[in-house]
């Protein structure tokens, strides 16, 4: 069952009857074949009324990987790339504890600013840091892979 998360970071579980509709959903918008256009008309329904919306076509695109997330039970949280992070923040989304990243801070590795006494990390910073270290991550354990075919260990 997938956690969703708002921007306020309070948490709601969504009912299978949720994930089944975002499955549901998420398929037909795929279907329908986006493309790369500008913009896309929706017509929501609900309300009394049935009025006409005009959206940029990446904003469903971004939407439809949403869903998608949702009907595989996977948590979802939306967050502007320019967004500022506490360090409790930007462990848990790197999956770390919050004194491994102070100490990343502190060795300037992810790079950050001081308001007050307390930092902030810019969500995009915190990003390419990630994928530095996923890349240094992957070579590692290549060279593992290989070494490991090389003695015959049978990997």
């Amino acid at each position: 069952m997938a956690t969703f998360i708002s921007e306020n970071f309070e948490t709601a579980t969504p009912s299978k009857a949720e994930v089944r509709l975002a499955l549901e959903s998420s398929r037909l918008l795929a279907a329908s074949k986006l493309g790369r256009g500008s913009s896309v008309r929706l017509r929501l329904e609900g309300g009394g009324s049935m009025k006409p919306v005009v959206v940029p076509a990446s904003a469903v695109r971004l939407f439809v990987h949403i869903l998608e997330e949702m009907s595989q039970g996977n948590a979802v949280k939306l967050i502007p790339t320019r967004a500022e992070l506490t360090t409790q923040q930007a462990a848990d989304l790197l999956g770390v504890s919050r004194p491994y990243v102070v100490k990343l801070l502190d060795t300037k590795k992810i790079p950050s600013r001081n308001v007050g006494k307390y930092r902030r990390v810019r969500l995009d910073d915190l990003m390419a840091y990630k994928r530095k270290d996923d890349a240094v991550r992957a070579r590692v354990l290549d060279d593992l892979t290989a070494e490991a075919q090389k003695l015959g260990m049978g990997y």
